[in-house]
């Protein structure tokens, strides 16, 4: 069996266009979830060249140094608690990483810092102000009803990381509707 690491696998898609290049090669998956594939059986070198390649068209990358795999996981717990109902995210955010990735959350925050170039809290900001934005162009939420889906604790505290980060107000976001960011270019 082999385990292997995955960059920029984040969300449903990823895995159907993983899943498929590893069809394609004839590599029988055990499991598959985001950011991670189990193998029932070692990669040759050459398999794992050719897969390492048409992975990179998709802008996947394989892992092989454990700090990134670390780095990884890290982001994958990060999506994974954000997405949690709000009655769900009983423990704090550094608990839930701690606990999905295996490893002292003051390690993975030091390693998240030094290779990242930004905290593991800046990082859950930039994805919940990411998220609002999302939110926001459908127009189908109040501006309360996301502060309370990303867990904020209140609207006011919403509007101002949201200002600080985007540069717009909510309202101006709304009318300019400026490009959104894919969440694994974060």
């Amino acid at each position: 069996m082999e385990i292997l690491y995955l960059k920029n696998m984040v969300c449903g898609r990823c895995v159907a266009v993983v899943k498929q290049e590893f069809e394609k090669l004839q590599i029988q998956i055990n499991r598959i979830e985001l950011g991670k594939i189990e193998l029932f059986e070692e990669l040759n070198v050459e398999k794992k060249t050719i897969l390492t390649e048409n992975l990179q068209k998709w802008g996947f990358e394989l892992l092989e140094n454990k700090q990134a795999q670390w780095i990884e996981q890290v982001k994958k717990a990060i999506l994974t608690w954000l997405q949690l109902p709000d009655k769900e995210k009983q423990p704090n955010a550094s608990d839930f990483i701690s606990k999905n990735v295996g490893r002292d959350y003051s390690f993975l925050s030091n390693l998240f810092s030094l290779v990242e170039g930004l905290t593991v809290e800046k990082y859950i900001i930039l994805q919940k102000i990411e998220k609002a934005k999302e939110l926001l162009v459908y127009n189908e939420l109040t501006l309360s009803e996301i502060a309370i889906i990303l867990n904020y604790s209140s609207v006011q505290h919403l509007s101002a990381q949201f200002k600080k980060i985007t540069g717009f107000t909510v309202s101006e976001f709304k009318k300019l509707q400026p490009p959104r960011q894919a969440i694994d270019k974060i």
